[in-house]
C-alpha cells in the first residue's frame, strides 16, 4: 500500500502529514508495509528541506521531518502511488488536471475523507506560530483515522 500526501510547496503541510503518518504507522506495527511520501503541486521548493516552523512545531510533537526535501508531483505517481491526499481542494483540482487517464491511484482531499472540522488543511506560510500548531491537531487526528483504514485494506 502506497499514500501520497500533496500540498502546494511541499515544505508544510504535506510533509508534516508524510511524518505522522510514519510515525503513527511505526507506532501501530504497520512500519514497512505501507510506504508514505509527499510532493508539491508547485516547484518552488525542489531539493528544499521543510520550513522552519514546520521543523520545529513538528519536533515539539516529536516529529522529524529533517531528511525530508521538497519535489513535485509527477505524472508516474498517479501509477505508484494507491492514495493520493491532497491538502486542499486547489490542490485536489490540480492533481485531477495533471491526472493521466489510465491512472488507478484513488484521490480524495485528506480532512474530508476522515470527516474533519474543515475540508482544507489551512496553509499555514504567511501566518504565525498557531498555524502550524493548527496543522499538526487536523493532521494528527485524521491521521489516527487513515491507520483504521490502512488496517482495513492490508
Amino acid at each position: 500500500m502506497r499514500v501520497l500526501f500533496v500540498c502546494l510547496g511541499n515544505i508544510c503541510r504535506s510533509p508534516t502529514a508524510e511524518a505522522v503518518l510514519r510515525h503513527k504507522l511505526r507506532e501501530a506495527g504497520l512500519e514497512g508495509r505501507i510506504e508514505v511520501d509527499s510532493a508539491g503541486t508547485g516547484d518552488w521548493h525542489i531539493g528544499k528541506a521543510p520550513d522552519a516552523r514546520t521543523l520545529s512545531a513538528a519536533k515539539r510533537r516529536g516529529y522529524d521531518l529533517s531528511a525530508l526535501r521538497g519535489r513535485q508531483v509527477a505524472v508516474d505517481d498517479f501509477a505508484r502511488f494507491d492514495l493520493i491526499l491532497a491538502m486542499d481542494s486547489s490542490n485536489l483540482s490540480h492533481l485531477q488536471r495533471l491526472r493521466p487517464g489510465a491512472a488507478v491511484a484513488e484521490m480524495d482531499l485528506f480532512l474530508r475523507r476522515y470527516q474533519a472540522p474543515l475540508d482544507d488543511v489551512p496553509d499555514p506560510y504567511y501566518g504565525g506560530e498557531e498555524g502550524f500548531e493548527q496543522v499538526l491537531d487536523l493532521i494528527e487526528q485524521a491521521s489516527d483515522a487513515l491507520i483504521l483504514e490502512l488496517k482495513g485494506r492490508l
